[in-house]
């Protein structure tokens, strides 16, 4: 199999390297999805011998799916990557293993986290697996701002042994910039009651349908405790102690900070809508 491989990618000359390299085993037919980088991405990019295409980013789910309606693709099947992730050895040999007409329309990868230069390999999430490579016409995105996962729209889905490392070499003010944005996202997303398109919640499902369950699970326990809930349970029951102190950062900010904070965005809406039913209501006395 030699599919399409495409990438996404802003500012991103600290990584791209490490990905094309990795892609460029598995085909020849190279997209990167640009958002206007001001750094040396796009030069970068097109040395290395990828085809660069400029589109201003909205959110993952429009850029993904923007670039499957757009980009010039002439093979039958997709790579889907970011411009962060490289795929390892044994991924490259999975990929490149599979027979032009598989038993399966779309595969799932593995994932892990490289956070600070440690590959966490603990806590619950080493790996967690994406919907990344698929059969043209049948995968899309979810319209999501926020947690988007790729979907089949028919046929059947597999595994792949290996990995895809996720490598965060970014500072963690940025980093926390980013996850302050996201917890605006993901707030909007709690709101939004929009069905269509979206990833359906199964226990019993494949390994995203499964993941969007425990989440579902996780948003009805109670505000506030939850985030404390979750931090113990990856950080002390799922083992993220074993990390280091590169997990341990990343599970505090990750696993605490970063669910506290959306928490505590839910809860300042709310205050908000009650204070204005409140005034409302004054008025009309």
């Amino acid at each position: 199999m030699r599919p399409t491989v495409i990438l996404l990618s802003f500012n991103s000359e600290d990584t791209l390297g490490a990905t094309l390299a990795s892609a460029s085993r598995v085909s020849d037919e190279i997209f990167v999805v640009d958002s206007y980088s001001k750094d040396g991405t796009v030069d970068l990019a097109r040395s290395l011998g990828a085809t660069v295409v400029q589109h201003a980013f909205a959110h993952y789910g429009e850029q993904r799916n923007w670039a499957m309606d757009n980009l010039p693709i002439s093979r039958p099947w997709q790579l889907h990557l970011d411009a962060d992730e490289w795929m390892n050895d044994r991924l490259v040999a999975a990929i490149q293993a599979l027979p032009d007409e598989p038993e399966h329309s779309g595969y799932f990868v593995p994932r892990y986290l490289c956070f600070l230069g440690r590959v966490l390999r603990h806590g619950g999430m080493s790996p967690t697996w994406h919907l990344r490579l698929f059969r043209s016409g049948v995968g899309r995105c979810e319209n999501r701002q926020y947690d988007q996962h790729f979907l089949l729209m028919s046929g059947t889905s597999g595994k792949l042994s290996g990995a895809m490392v996720d490598d965060i070499r970014m500072p963690l003010t940025e980093w926390t910039a980013r996850h302050n944005r996201w917890a605006d996202s993901e707030v909007a997303e709690l709101e939004n009651a929009e069905a269509s398109g979206r990833l359906q919640a199964d226990a019993h499902g494949n390994p995203a349908q499964r993941k969007r369950f425990l989440r579902e699970k996780y948003y009805r326990m109670p505000l506030f405790a939850r985030s404390f809930a979750l931090f113990v349970y990856r950080y002390f029951f799922r083992l993220g102690l074993l990390d280091g102190t590169e997990g341990l950062i990343f599970w505090v900010l990750q696993s605490f900070w970063f669910r506290f904070l959306v928490d505590a965005k839910i809860w300042e809406k709310r205050r908000a809508a009650n204070l204005e039913e409140k005034s409302e209501a004054s008025l009309n006395l």
